[in-house]
């Protein structure tokens, strides 16, 4: 098999370096591998395999001739500054921001629900990489929306700090040590103190009062699922440092009946279902970091509404939600033929 030049943008961040893990756990069949990031972080040597370390480059200024793969994630605006050099030395880039998401000739994709997306995929083209809270949400849901057909989507989620990257993390951790020590809790990542407490605010607000965060899920779940679910989210950022929940309402087309409901789970791929109704018969957040799959936990009909169903889905919001998901589209182009 052809070994694939990779460059990775935004190295040096959970993401990038969590990408570069993976692609040794999968085996996936690198050639060289470029990391990338700003000028500060030029000369830094991150550990990649067998005691081996990369010595990041500066993105500024690289020549992307010879590259075959890139992965962004380095945020939107350097996506959209940098990415297009990459397409012009013939790299395919797989982009983890919001920048091109939503352009009507970038597949969305997250491989276990819409990889037949790729099938009319071109060289020399971007693949988008859903936010991270789509990506477990549909996920969980594409093996009953093709069995049930699924109307609406009510969701709320509830964000680790992680998402909003390290900084945000280090807030939380010195935030957690200050209230011990009885100091002043003073935002700087956050709009609020984020340590004990919960912030129902995740990116900009937009005119109509839903945010950023909230309007990503909506469009982005209609572009990989369907059109016609309506759907209404709420984004709260918690004090968590990786995994995100999300507590998940839908009505649908067809009656619901829990035993069929638990046996379309039982078999969707890249989806764990359980659902123990005893003490500790869940999954939390926490106890989905490190792991690949999305959890299916809490399943109840809801009887408010006609065929209604109720569940709370988890994920690790670094790995499934942005890295892995991204390495396994990686995966897809070679399963098409596309490096044959």
């Amino acid at each position: 098999m052809k070994k694939i030049n990779i460059a990775i943008i935004g190295s040096t961040g959970n993401v990038g370096r969590e990408i570069l893990k993976i692609l040794v756990e999968r085996k996936f069949p690198f050639g060289k591998i470029e990391l990338l990031a700003s000028e500060k972080s030029v000369g830094k040597k991150i550990n990649f395999h067998k005691k081996k370390f990369i010595e990041v480059k500066n993105l500024e200024g690289f020549n992307f001739k010879g590259v075959d793969l890139v992965f962004s994630s380095a945020g939107a605006s350097v996506s959209k500054n940098f990415v297009p050099m990459a397409l012009d030395k013939g790299s395919v880039v797989i982009d983890n921001t919001s920048a091109f998401r939503l352009e009507k000739n970038v597949p969305l994709i997250v491989p276990e629900v819409n990889s037949v997306a790729l099938k009319n995929f071109k060289k020399n083209g971007i693949i988008a990489n859903p936010n991270c809270s789509t990506i477990q949400m549909v996920t969980a849901l594409k093996p009953l929306h093709d069995e049930l057909g699924i109307k609406r989507i009510v969701v709320s989620t509830y964000q680790s700090t992680s998402g909003a990257g390290k900084s945000a993390m280090d807030e939380l951790f010195h935030q957690t040590l200050d209230v011990y020590k009885n100091k002043s809790l003073i935002p700087n990542i956050f709009t609020k103190k984020i340590a004990f407490n919960l912030i129902p605010h995740i990116d900009d607000f937009l005119d109509e009062g839903q945010t950023k965060e909230e309007q990503k899920m909506v469009d982005e779940t209609k572009k990989i699922l369907d059109k016609k679910i309506s759907v209404f989210a709420t984004c709260v950022r918690v004090p968590v440092f990786v995994g995100h929940g999300e507590s998940i309402n839908i009505e649908t087309k067809k009656v619901i009946k829990l035993d069929k409901v638990r046996e379309i789970l039982t078999s969707a791929n890249g989806v764990s279902l359980i659902d123990k109704r005893e003490n500790g018969g869940y999954v939390t957040p926490d106890e989905s970091a490190g792991l690949d799959d999305v959890f299916v936990s809490r399943l109840r009909v809801d009887k408010s509404i006609k065929n209604g169903l109720g569940m709370w889905v988890v994920s690790d919001n670094i790995r499934k939600g942005a890295a892995l998901n991204s390495v396994q589209i990686a995966e897809e182009l070679i399963k098409r033929g596309f490096y044959g």
